[in-house]
């Protein structure tokens, strides 16, 4: 190809009529494409110059038929000179001088052709290198172009370009790949001149080039990525309206250059092709026909592989290979043998600097022919095929300057194809006409942005006429040339994409039936997607960014308002916030939503999950810098509530979360993996039920008991209080949103100390009961129904009445009441009277100090017992009931120190009631399992706060279990515990009150069906409301212990051994294994299976991947740059470790 040519790009074509395949190369060092005639040996002749103009670098080349002639052009990317060079070919092999197309500041680098305004014309697009942008050329099919027009990429470094109908509404669509962003950017075609904002998706590490195929056979285009930097592929599958799934990666050699696509070994799957320019090789990966590839086979090539293209070179009907090598300025050709493997190469001298190649029939022999734009000597080189695979020797074209991508097309609709050359260093594309007989005409220039670095071809405004896109490194944007359909142009169109956009294509990615484009954007990560509205060219493009200084750096997507369209959402580090960016279905999204995960936080990694089962999604963020997981309660329309973090917090930072069913309760737990432990936990989302809202009431003075209930028929709750100083009881009546009537003061005894409810009269209406423990006598208060009550009636009781419970003992459908005698140590059964009178107490003995007393049967007879809290020698008393009225004599239990308060509940779903007693002097609470005979197992104790003083019960968190809420004298807090449902409780969580608080009650006081709290303040004459509200919370449930210095990274679920259960896998990085942990289907597992993979596995996912109905895993080596995949057996499911 000429000393120093360094062939950037080659095309194939049939450029002399001879119905072999020729060869054109883009020579950037020489500045000019050589053009090498195809033979029907396979072989090739003597290449044939075209200048592309004094320091025209070309660096890419595209074929077609640009002036309506039947004779195949050229048209090339001068890099050197920012132009587009374009020369008709004469159909014999020589071509008409390059016409040049300036691109303004821009340099091209990649050129592609295509009717983008269906005017049944060619135009290009080229990608541009420094302007952020890329330049489309419209045709007007004589091989003439209008000016370039300028779409922005976002990027300045768009290297390649790429086109076809992404979406199927017969509109080319236009994917360009932005070296500078790590993206691509797809441009999808709607009509004349249109094109919709782009849409990004994150690839590898600085993609530079890609193509688009079928790879899974549900006649939907997806795209393959070649990532530079970390020496993968991506694989990205469409889903047919414009969207794409996440990217899969595939090893291939080092520093992936360059992709085609093409059936390899004829089964009718799509293979890859993958160009390596740092070890000189290709890689060919195989396609399984369901998205996935097999493990690459290399093939070695000419000195830095840079441009690959697939066709027909020998007419057997088996595809082969042509390869653009820039460093030794040749071209290899690797025949095929039809089932998957090639024979050794064969090469051909090009220009200065190959970059890019085009394949096409340049000759009209029938014969695939070749194009290579090169960057040095700004030419581009057409060698002519002789069918056999060998060809003549080049041809060069001049071009603009560093020609670095080409395409080819027929521009003009002579049916002969025509070239397309990106000009990265003059910004231009040049267009050069086929004569149909391997000549070309001089090349006419379109300017496009700055640098266009990939050009694509299509028919992106539906009038039939071939259009170009050109995408811009420097610029960030891609442009759109529409074709006239005599080989000239419009003016450019100009969209934004990403950072440093590379390449680009096009294809119909939402079924429209319009082209969209594509580009990868180097230098963000990703790629952007622009949607073809129905013009031709391409509206300006959106760029979703997640805020500044960020440091995105985890993402997943879920419909979280309910409209049916996918959002978005991202964990920003640097911010330390999630945010959501809510999507239209038409590939926009909204700005994005800011919800903080606190000062510090440092979001890591996201799991999404229904944690509350309320059919909305929710979301989980593990945050490195505070050690915690948030969780975020989805409304159903995009809006979130923070949970909070009680439990949620970590001695080790967490570094990985997944969400997954377990244990097949229909609830989803999470598993965390942390940063510097050798372990991972399994948690348990459940509500915590928090507590908020305080609103303070004021009361009498020295608040002493409260108790709750519907006084004034209007089904909202009350509350009465006893006010020990004032000798009354206030009554404040609720209106049913948490806020109350201003206090009814009623007079009692003295030392008003306990307050209960009951209709002791059989009118329907509720009644007070107090016990009043300075004058030894309890007041009964019968209500009138409207929240107001007789005057009080009294009765004597025993010395010091402390506490007072009513039932009915004597089964005469009457209630009765039983007092706590504190100071002679019994208890006072009062029966009750149809007028709500009662007759004289009756004496039973307890131990010393009785201060608390509830009813409720213990030994299952239907017969109603008593239990009293003993504070004077720490015990309790059970008083088994005759249902006469009369009481055996007590059993005795022993409690914490000094018991001061008691409640019944069945608090381990025995359905037998259990007893749970308040020990002030030991800040406890003393749980008495019940066996349903009067029997009772040793307590067990929970901490609560500081002098505990009373309990109340309720479920809390809507668990189906028994919690309680304690009032701590202490420390003037209320300690909730919520119970495990066995008779346990969990680490107290503890509320702020007012001084002193010795009482509470329970009861909903706003309606919206959750247990709310009330606790009397003895000191500061006032209840406080606690209002409570759903929380979920995390409960580490089991520690899966994955071995030392193990480091698990990754893990995944699934039923590896076939029996219903869940089982876990993890990737240990610092052991280079996998462990497998079998679920038995109740939080518990089998002792970790440990697997040898290759070096630092990171990631790990499961699937069927041999369709045996097995599952399989699949496992991400870091160090290596491989993927493994262990095959799951039918018994212990391991099978042979393979890589790729």
């Amino acid at each position: 190809m000429g000393h120093d040519s360094f062939p950037f790009a080659v095309v194939s074509g049939d450029f002399n009529g001879d119905n072999q395949i020729d060869l054109v190369i883009a020579n950037y060092g020489t500045n000019n494409i050589g053009i090498i005639f195809g033979t029907n040996n396979g072989t090739f002749v003597n290449q044939t110059l075209f200048s592309t103009g004094s320091n025209s670098h070309p660096y890419s080349i595209a074929v077609g038929h640009l002036n309506e002639d039947t004779h195949l052009d050229i048209a090339i990317a001068n890099y050197g000179n920012k132009n587009v060079g374009v020369l008709l070919g004469q159909g014999n092999g020589t071509f008409m001088n390059q016409m040049i197309y300036s691109l303004g500041d821009a340099s091209p680098y990649a050129i592609g052709i295509g009717d983008f305004n269906k005017d049944k014309r060619m135009d290009f697009v080229v990608t541009n290198n420094s302007t952020n942008n890329i330049a489309l050329l419209f045709g007007y099919g004589n091989g003439s172009f209008a000016s370039p027009i300028l779409y922005s990429t976002g990027s300045s470094s768009s290297i390649f370009v790429d086109i076809s109908d992404l979406n199927k509404d017969d509109r080319l669509d236009i994917v360009v790949i932005n070296n500078d962003t790590s993206s691509i950017d797809i441009l999808l075609g709607y009509g004349e001149f249109s094109f919709a904002n782009q849409k990004t998706y994150s690839t590898g590490t600085y993609p530079i080039s890609l193509a688009t195929g079928d790879f899974n056979n549900d006649s939907r285009w997806d795209i393959v990525v070649a990532n530079s930097d970390d020496n993968t592929i991506s694989v990205l599958l469409g889903y047919g309206n414009g969207s794409f799934a996440d990217q899969t990666k595939y090893s291939t050699g080092s520093y992936p250059r360059s992709i085609a696509i093409g059936d390899l070994n004829n089964d009718t799957r799509s293979d890859i092709i993958v160009a390596n320019a740092y070890d000189n090789t290709i890689s060919v990966l195989l396609g399984y026909g369901n998205g996935s590839f097999a493990d690459q086979t290399k093939y070695s090539t000419g000195s830095y592989p840079r441009s690959v293209v697939v066709c027909d070179l020998n007419n057997d009907t088996l595809l082969d290979l042509v390869v653009v090598n820039s460093i030794d300025n040749t071209v290899s050709v690797l025949l095929g043998y039809g089932n998957g493997t090639f024979a050794d190469q064969k090469q051909y001298v090009a220009g200065a600097y190959p970059q890019c190649i085009a394949i096409g029939d340049f000759n009209n022999d029938n014969r695939l022919d070749f194009v290579v734009s090169n960057s040095y000597d700004d030419t581009v080189s057409v060698l002519l095929g002789y069918g056999n695979g060998s060809y003549a020797d080049q041809k060069k074209y001049i071009v603009g300057t560093y020609p670095q991508s080409i395409a080819v097309g027929d521009f003009n609709n002579d049916t002969q194809l025509d070239i397309i050359v990106g000009n990265a260093l003059d910004s231009t594309v040049s267009v050069l006409l086929g004569y149909g007989n391997s000549s070309f005409a001089h090349q006419r220039k379109y300017s496009t942005g700055v640098r266009p670095s990939s050009i694509a071809i299509g028919d992106f405004n539906n009038d039939t006429r071939l259009d170009i896109v050109a995408i811009s490194v420097y610029s960030r944007n891609v442009s759109v040339l529409l074709g006239y359909g005599n080989g000239s142009f419009e003016k450019q169109r100009k969209y934004s994409t990403g950072v440093n956009p590379l390449y680009v294509v096009v294809g119909d990615f939402n079924n429209d039936t319009l082209l969209d484009i594509v580009v990868a954007n180097n230098f963000d990560h990703n790629i952007s997607v622009l949607l073809n509205y129905d013009t031709g060219a391409l509206v300006d493009g959106i760029t979703f960014t997640s805020g500044n200084g960020s440091h995105l750096q985890s993402v997943a997507i879920c419909d979280f308002n309910n409209d049916s369209l996918l959002d978005i959402v991202v964990a920003n580090y640097g911010t330390d916030t999630i945010g959501i960016v809510f999507g239209s279905g038409n590939g926009i999204f909204g700005n994005q939503t800011m919800f903080s995960t606190g000062l510090n936080s440092r979001p890591y990694s996201i799991a999404i999950g229904d944690f509350d089962k309320d059919g909305r999604m929710d979301i989980a963020v593990a945050n490195r810098g505070t050690k915690t997981i948030d969780l975020f309660l989805g409304n159903g329309k995009g809006a979130f509530n923070i949970q909070d973090n009680y439990g949620n917090g970590f001695n080790s930072t967490p570094l990985a979360i997944a969400a997954h069913d377990l244990n097949n309760d229909g609830y989803l737990e999470i598993v965390v993996a942390y940063d510097d432990t050798d372990e991972i936990d399994v948690l348990v989302v459940h509500d915590t039920k928090s507590f908020g809202k305080q609103k303070t009431y004021s009361t009498g003075s020295r608040p002493c008991s409260v108790a709750t209930d519907d006084f004034n028929n209007d089904t909202l709750l009350d509350i009465v209080v006893a006010d020990m100083y004032d000798d009354d009881v206030s009554i404040l009546l609720g209106y049913g949103n948490a806020s109350f009537a201003h206090q009814s003061i009623y007079s009692t005894g003295s030392g008003p100390l306990s307050v209960a409810v009951g209709d002791f009269n059989k009118d329907r209406v509720l009644d007070i009961i107090v016990a009043n423990t300075r004058n030894n006598t309890v007041s009964i208060l019968l209500g009138y129904g409207n929240g107001s009550f007789h005057h009080q009636t009294t009765y004597s009781t025993g010395k010091s009445p402390r506490s007072v419970a009513v039932g009915d003992f004597n089964n005469d459908s009457l209630l009765d009441f039983v007092v706590a005698n504190q100071l002679d140590n019994t208890v006072g059964i009062f029966l009750g009277y149809v007028n709500g009178s009662f007759g004289s107490q009756t004496i039973y003995s307890t131990e010393l100090g009785p201060s608390s007393v509830a009813v409720d049967d213990f030994n299952n007879d239907k017969l109603l017992d008593i239990v009293v809290a003993n504070s004077y020698n720490n015990t309790v008393s059970v008083l088994l009931g005759y249902g006469d009225g009369s009481f055996a004599d007590k059993t005795t239990h022993s409690t914490g120190n000094r018991p001061e308060f008691v409640v019944v509940g069945d608090f381990n779903n025995d359905k037998l009631l259990d007893i749970v007693v308040a020990n002030s002097y030991d800040d406890t609470v003393s749980v008495l399992l019940g066996y349903g005979n009067s029997s009772f197992a040793n307590q067990t104790t929970s901490s609560t706060g500081a002098s505990p003083s009373s309990i109340g019960v309720a479920d809390f968190n809507n668990d189906a279990q028994l919690d309680i809420a304690v009032t701590n004298c202490g420390d003037n807090t209320v300690t909730v515990l919520f119970g495990y449902g066995n008779g346990s409780f969990a680490n107290p969580i503890a509320y702020v009150t007012d001084a002193y608080p010795n009482s509470v009650a329970v009861g909903d006081f706003n309606n919206d069906t959750r247990s709310d709290i009330v606790v009397g303040n003895l000191w500061s004459g006032t209840i406080i409301l606690l209002l409570g509200y759903r929380n979920y919370g995390l409960e580490k449930q089991t520690t899966l212990i994955t071995g030392n210095k193990s480091r698990p990274r990754s893990f995944a679920f699934g039923d590896f051994n076939n029996d219903g259960q869940i089982d876990i896998v993890v990737a240990n990085s610092g052991t280079n294994t996998v462990s497998i942990f079998l679920g038995h289907g109740n939080y518990s597992f089998t002792d970790r299976i440990s697997l040898l993979t290759e070096s630092t596995p990171i990631s790990i996912a499961t699937g069927d991947f041999n369709q045996d109905n097995i599952l399989d895993i699949v496992v991400a080596n870091y160090e290596n740059e491989n993927v493994g995949v262990f095959l799951g057996y039918e018994i212990n499911f391991i099978v042979d470790f393979l890589t790729q």
